[in-house]
C-alpha cells in the first residue's frame, strides 16, 4: 500500500526533509497517490502536522517566522494614495491638507536627531517631494513615525501619511534626473514600509549593477526607463497611424510555426510527439501572405520574431518588428505608407521634420558611392573609381590582383587647427590598432593612404604622378591634412552588403569621433535603397534555401522580379535579375526591408525548383503557401521594420540592448533568469531527445 501511516511519515520526513514546505508537499503528494484516507487517519495527520511544526522550529526560528508573517500581513493592507507625487511638483494652488502618498524613499539627510529630510520618489521614479520629519509634534508629543523612518533603508517602497505645507525655496540641488516639488513639502505623520530593501543590496549614485540584476539596472538608470517609455509611446503612434489613419487591421499570427527554409536559422521547439517539432517564426512572412489571400487587405502587427544567428550590437535572437502587408499593392504603395509613418514618428517624438519624399538610391549606386547597401550619407566621403588614372606601379604596390578596380575617397580630420602632422598621428595610431587588422590583412591588398601636404612635392601625392595628382585635386578639392585613401577589389559585380573600402570609410569616421578628430553627427538622413539583385551567390555562413544552383534569394524566396524584362532574364541570366526589393535606411542603419511578393503559385514553384534548384522535398515544406497562392491570391507587397533598431536610431543608441527591457547577452543568454537552461534527463526523455557530442 502506497499510503504511509503518520508515524512512518514522521520518521521518513525527519530523515530526508528539512523544511515545513518540503514536509507539507510530501504529505499532500503521498495522500494523493494512495487510497481515500479514513477520518481517523486525517485527524491523526492534522495532529501530527501541528506537533511536527512545533518540533521543527526552534524558538528563534519561530520568532523570525512570526515577524515575517506580521510584516507580510501588514503589507497586504495599506491605504490608497490620495495624490500622485507628479501632480504635486507644480500644484495649481497652495495646498495645506493631509495626504497619503506612495513611492520610494530617497537618501535621508539628518539635520539633527530631532529633524530629518528625506525625498519621497514617485512610483515611476520621475518626480519627488521632500518629507520633513520632526521628533515632536507642535503640541510637544513624541512622534513614533520619526523613529520608524530611521529604520527604513533608501529605495524601500513605502506609504506615507502627512500634511502638505508650503516650502521655502530649496537651497540644495534635487535628485539628478528627477523633478522635485519646489512649492510644497510633506510633514510626516505616519509611514508604512511595504517591503524593505535588504542591507546586502548597495544602492548609491555610483553603483553599477551587472546584467544579472537587470531589475536594479532599470530602477537606477533613468536613461533606461526613459528609453522603455519612449518605446511604448512610439508603438502607440505606430498603431494609431496604421489602424486609425491608414485602415490597417492588427492581426496576431502564430508563434508556434513549422520549419521552412526561408533563409535564416530557426529555433526548434520539440513536442512530446516523437519526431515532431515546431519552429519559432523568423518573421510572420508566410502568414501575412496567407492573409492577403484571405481578404484581409491591409495587415499590420508588432510581432515577435526569432532567428538563431550570430549576435552583434544590433541583433538579438528574439526581436520585435513592425510587420506590414498590403494587397492589390506595389512597392511604391508600401514606401508611401512607411514614409508617412516614419515622418510622423520623428515629428511627434523628436520634433524633427524629415524630408519629403525620402531620397532614393539603387543598390549598385549605394555600393559604388558609399561601399555599403545601407550608407550613412551624412558623412560625405563619396567613393570614386580611379584605376584608369593610376600608374601601374602604384596599383601593383597596393594589390596583387590583375585588372582590379581601385576606388578612393577623401577623409577630412574635422579640427580647426588641422595639419598633416596631426593627421599622420591619427592615421598611424589607427592602422596600428586591432581595428585595422582586417584591412591590413585583406587578401586583395591593404589600403593605400596618402596625406595631402602643400609643402611637399606634388602635395604629397608623388606616387600618383602629375596627371593623376592633378585629377585628385580636381575631384576631391583636398586641403592640408586631408587623407586620400585607395583600396583595390576584384573586378566583379557587387554582392553582399559592403565593400572593403566602404567598411574602412566607416571605421575611420568612428575612430576619428572616438579620438576627438571628428564631430558626432546628430541629424537624421533617411534613404530608400532599391533595385537589389533578386539572387546572390550562396555562402557557407548563411543557410539560404538549400538549393543546388549556387544561388540564394537576396531577400527571401517570395520576392518578385521587378519588371517584365527581369522576368525574361530568369530564363537567360538569373544573376542579373533585379527584385522589387526596397530597404529603408537612416544614418547608415537598415531600419527595415520589404518587397513585392510573388502572388502566383506556378511562378513561385518555378523560382524554387528551376532557379534555386531546391529539392521537391524542400519545396513541399511550402505546400501550404503554394496552395494559398493558387486560390486567386491578389498581387501584394509589404515590409518589416526592425522596431528595436528604429527606437535605437531615434534615441541615438549604439546597441538595441539599450532600448529593450530584458535583452539577451552577446551569447544569447538572459543573465537575470539564467536562460537558456540545462535540459534534464527527464525533459530529454519526455521530448524523445538525446544529447550528442559535437562533431568537428
Amino acid at each position: 500500500m502506497l499510503l504511509r501511516t503518520p508515524s512512518k511519515v514522521v520518521k521518513y520526513c525527519e530523515r530526508v526533509h528539512s523544511s515545513y514546505t518540503q514536509v507539507s508537499r510530501f504529505v499532500h503528494l503521498s495522500a494523493g497517490t494512495g487510497r481515500r484516507q479514513s477520518i481517523e487517519n486525517q485527524n491523526a495527520l492534522r495532529g501530527w502536522k501541528s506537533r511536527r511544526l512545533q518540533h521543527q522550529f526552534s524558538h528563534e526560528q519561530a520568532k523570525q517566522r512570526n515577524d515575517l508573517f506580521k510584516k507580510y500581513k501588514a503589507s497586504l493592507s495599506f491605504p490608497p494614495s490620495t495624490h500622485e507625487i507628479n501632480d504635486l511638483v507644480n500644484p495649481p494652488t497652495s495646498l495645506r491638507e493631509e495626504v497619503v502618498l506612495h513611492g520610494y524613499l530617497g537618501a535621508r539627510t539628518d539635520i539633527s536627531k530631532n529633524l530629518y529630510f528625506v525625498p519621497l520618489l514617485s512610483r515611476d521614479l520621475s518626480h519627488s517631494i521632500q518629507i520633513v520629519s520632526n521628533a515632536r509634534s507642535t503640541n510637544g508629543s513624541h512622534r513614533l513615525a520619526h523613529e520608524t523612518l530611521k529604520l527604513y533603508r533608501q529605495n524601500s517602497p513605502v506609504v506615507v501619511n502627512g500634511l502638505l505645507k508650503d516650502r521655502a525655496a530649496p537651497s540644495a540641488k534635487g535628485i539628478e534626473g528627477n523633478e522635485t516639488a519646489q512649492l510644497v513639502e510633506l510633514e510626516l505623520r505616519d509611514i508604512q514600509c511595504l517591503n524593505e530593501l535588504p542591507k546586502d543590496i548597495i544602492t548609491t549614485p555610483d553603483t553599477l549593477f551587472p546584467p544579472e540584476q537587470r531589475h536594479l539596472q532599470i530602477r537606477s538608470d533613468k536613461g533606461l526607463r526613459d528609453a522603455i517609455a519612449f518605446r511604448s509611446r512610439a508603438a502607440t503612434i505606430c498603431r494609431n497611424e496604421l489602424a486609425e489613419h491608414q485602415g490597417f487591421v492588427d492581426v496576431e499570427t502564430p508563434i508556434l510555426f513549422r520549419s521552412t527554409p526561408e533563409g535564416a536559422r530557426e529555433f526548434i521547439v520539440p513536442t512530446r510527439r516523437k519526431g515532431r517539432a515546431y519552429a519559432l517564426p523568423q518573421s510572420p512572412q508566410q502568414f501575412k501572405q496567407i492573409l492577403m489571400s484571405s481578404g484581409i487587405s491591409r495587415y499590420y502587427q508588432i510581432a515577435r520574431c526569432f532567428r538563431d544567428e550570430d549576435l552583434r550590437a544590433d541583433r538579438q535572437p528574439e526581436f520585435t518588428q513592425l510587420d506590414i502587408e498590403m494587397s492589390f499593392a506595389s512597392g511604391e504603395d508600401v514606401m508611401r505608407c512607411i514614409e508617412s509613418l516614419v515622418k510622423r514618428l520623428w515629428r511627434e517624438m523628436l520634433a524633427i521634420a524629415l524630408p519629403s519624399p525620402f531620397p532614393r538610391m539603387t543598390y549598385v549606386q549605394a555600393m559604388a558611392q558609399f561601399g555599403s547597401d545601407k550608407p550613412d550619407t551624412r558623412l560625405g566621403m563619396e567613393i570614386s573609381r580611379l584605376e584608369y588614372l593610376l600608374p601601374a606601379d602604384l596599383i601593383s604596390k597596393i594589390t596583387p590582383l590583375s585588372d582590379p578596380i581601385v576606388e578612393a575617397f577623401m577623409f577630412r580630420v574635422d579640427l580647426d587647427a588641422v595639419s598633416p602632422r596631426v593627421t599622420h598621428n591619427f592615421i598611424s595610431k589607427f592602422m596600428d590598432s586591432p581595428r585595422a587588422i582586417g584591412f591590413n590583412e585583406n587578401s586583395e591588398g591593404g589600403p593605400g593612404i596618402f596625406i595631402y601636404d602643400s609643402k611637399k612635392p606634388l602635395q604629397g601625392l608623388q606616387p600618383f604622378g602629375f596627371e593623376a595628382a592633378e585629377e585628385i585635386e580636381r575631384l576631391f578639392e583636398p586641403e592640408d591634412g586631408d587623407l586620400i585613401v585607395l583600396q583595390a577589389r576584384a573586378n566583379v559585380p557587387f554582392s553582399g552588403g559592403s565593400t572593403p573600402i566602404g567598411n574602412l570609410r566607416l571605421a575611420l569616421y568612428k575612430a576619428a569621433v572616438k579620438e576627438g578628430y571628428a564631430h558626432v553627427r546628430k541629424d537624421f538622413q533617411p534613404l530608400w535603397v532599391t533595385d537589389f539583385p533578386l539572387f546572390s551567390p550562396s555562402n557557407a555562413s548563411e543557410p539560404g534555401q538549400g538549393g543546388a544552383a549556387g544561388l540564394s534569394s537576396t531577400h527571401h524566396p517570395f520576392t518578385s522580379p521587378k519588371s517584365e524584362e527581369d522576368v525574361d532574364l530568369l530564363l537567360t541570366d538569373p544573376s542579373k535579375v533585379i527584385g522589387e526589393h526596397y530597404d529603408i535606411v537612416i544614418n547608415g542603419v537598415e531600419l527595415g526591408g520589404g518587397s513585392r511578393r510573388i502572388h502566383n503559385a506556378e511562378m513561385q514553384e518555378f523560382i524554387m525548383l528551376d532557379i534555386l534548384q531546391m529539392t521537391r522535398e524542400r519545396i513541399s515544406e511550402f505546400s501550404h503557401l503554394l496552395e494559398v497562392l493558387r486560390a486567386g491570391c491578389p498581387p501584394h507587397a509589404g515590409i518589416a521594420l526592425g522596431f528595436d533598431r528604429l527606437i535605437a536610431v531615434m534615441l541615438g543608441k549604439e546597441s538595441v540592448r539599450d532600448v529593450i527591457a530584458f535583452p539577451k547577452s552577446g551569447r544569447g543568454e538572459d543573465l537575470l533568469v539564467k536562460s537558456p537552461g540545462v535540459m534534464s534527463e527527464e525533459v530529454l526523455k519526455t521530448y524523445h531527445l538525446q544529447l550528442r557530442e559535437s562533431v568537428n
